[in-house]
């Protein structure tokens, strides 16, 4: 017990300074530039220390629950031999935990409401759920057949290009975002963990090389899939009248926060929370016991860890609504008002940075990237890596909606960047980069980055919310691949370096 809560108290104090970024970026805002105190101070300070809490007892959660549980049906899957029912469960794990996605619901239900009824948030759910079954079962496959991971990323980046070219524009900076939405916080640690535990107990496969890029393909394939769906609506079908239904749905997610939350608020978000997490337990436990009809080994172990997950993502999604949201908005509002481009740039990169350092799916990452490199990725550095990646994108997104310019000429350009750096980066470093793009955008950043987005679109004369508002996200999952293997290529460079100073002595 007394080295249980040492260890939770070291979590604790590492949740604090993750949260330092943030709460540094939005006194300089309010203080200096906005120079006004917050309302509320109180509470936000309250809100901060709870997702400090939140935090940490998640990734003592992810320890302890989701990680073993992961590796360990990945390893039972691989002696099994069924190449069916590992195609199902990744198929199935991928497609139950999207459809319920929040952010998901969130950006189906605003993309519905401002395309006039025209995208049908719940079929567009459907779609981008069914591109992250299909991506996941995809990236399986891969594993299993060893094949190199930049094969399919880089074709499914052209392929996103060329169906770019005949998406309507309407749809495509929707379909980009669709991407970064998918991979919640829960989701990722636990494809993650299945993916390299299904590359360590495969013969010849290395874990660092063929383990990561499940979280890249369930990023890209929602890109290729929502164009071609935006291709059909647009083309075939006729707008209906706007439903009072998407209208009501929009106001759930977006709810004005209260700063004091009632009994009741309080187990709603509680029971919301399960809601989130069932899906994923309900998959878990059936392919468990019905299928591999196997005893989870330390049960009561495991249970202690998914119920600290559920605790720690609950206590961290309060903390947001009561610390960082509405002050988060509130900024993003005055920014706008100021008519200061500069300033709205400069808050674009530093909330890209601060909000992506505090993401608990890109720590998860983080903590098994260092594991399984036996510490030749830091993670603090590649979380710092992928902050600025972040922070970059944010910046430059935030200056295409300023200056109005079509999304798919930056995207594309990315994609052109990230296949050139592809061939340049050592090896054991590619399949982490293109995971970070959808690490990225998840309980954190996705609201805020999402809710800038779209103020700016709707406070900008001559910008449309539906064609300019969308793209934020993609650009936040774009970048971080870029600085991702940039770092890769620096340290092998500086390593190279390092052997022929000792060689030529």
């Amino acid at each position: 017990m007394k080295a249980s809560l040492k260890i939770f108290a070291g979590d604790l104090k590492n949740s604090f300074k993750d949260l330092l970024p943030i709460i540094i970026v939005v006194a300089l805002f309010q203080g200096l530039i906005i120079q006004a105190i917050p309302e509320n101070l109180i509470s936000i300070a309250i809100g901060l220390s709870i997702v400090a809490v939140g935090l940490a007892l998640f990734i003592r959660g992810l320890e302890l629950g989701i990680f073993p549980i992961g590796e360990g049906l990945a390893v039972d899957f691989a002696r099994k031999g069924s190449v069916f029912w590992l195609l199902t469960f990744a198929f199935t794990i991928g497609f139950s935990t999207t459809v319920a996605e929040p952010a998901l619901i969130a950006i189906a239900d605003k993309a519905a409401l401002i395309s006039h009824g025209l995208v049908d948030a719940f079929w567009l759910r459907m779609t981008v759920a069914f591109s992250v079954g299909f991506a996941i079962a995809l990236g399986t496959l891969r594993i299993l057949l060893g094949h190199p991971v930049a094969y399919y990323i880089i074709s499914g980046y052209i392929l996103v290009v060329i169906i770019t070219f005949f998406a309507p524009k309407e749809i495509i900076g929707l379909a980009y975002d669709s991407g970064g939405v998918t991979t919640s916080t829960v989701t990722v640690p636990l494809v993650a963990a299945l993916g390299i535990g299904l590359a360590s107990s495969i013969k010849g496969r290395n874990p660092a090389i063929d383990g990561f890029g499940l979280i890249a393909f369930a990023s890209l394939t929602p890109m290729i899939f929502v164009q071609v769906y935006g291709i059909i609506v647009y083309n075939f079908m006729d707008a209906p009248v706007i439903l009072q239904a998407a209208t009501t749905t929009i106001a759930k997610h977006h709810k004005t926060v209260t700063y004091i939350f009632s009994a009741y608020d309080t187990f709603m978000e509680l029971i919301g929370v399960i809601k989130d997490v069932a899906p994923i337990l309900i998959v878990i436990f059936f392919f468990q016991y019905i299928i591999i009809k196997k005893a989870i080994a330390h049960l009561h172990k495991i249970i202690t860890g998914i119920v600290m997950v559920i605790l720690g993502l609950y206590a961290f999604i309060m903390g947001l609504e009561m610390g960082l949201f509405p002050i988060g908005e509130t900024i993003a509002f005055q920014l706008t008002e100021m008519k200061n481009d500069l300033l709205i740039y400069l808050f674009a990169f530093l909330i890209g940075f601060s909000t992506t350092m505090a993401e608990p799916a890109l720590l998860a990452i983080a903590i098994k990237a260092e594991e399984i490199s036996e510490g030749n990725i830091k993670q603090n550095i590649l979380r710092m890596v992928v902050a600025l990646g972040v922070a970059i994108g944010i910046g430059l997104g935030a200056y295409r909606i300023v200056a109005g310019d079509p999304i798919h000429y930056y995207i594309i350009a990315g994609y052109s960047m990230v296949i050139i750096f592809t061939y340049f980066a050592p090896k054991y470093i590619v399949p982490i980069a293109y995971d970070s793009g959808g690490v990225t955008t998840s309980t954190v950043t996705v609201p805020l980055v999402a809710a800038l987005g779209l103020g700016l679109a709707e406070n900008i004369e001559g910008r449309n919310p539906l064609i300019d508002g969308f793209g934020l996200i993609a650009f936040a999952s774009l970048f971080p691949m870029l600085t991702v293997m940039g770092y890769g290529i620096h340290a092998e460079y500086y390593k190279r370096k390092k052997i022929k100073k000792k060689e030529s002595i």
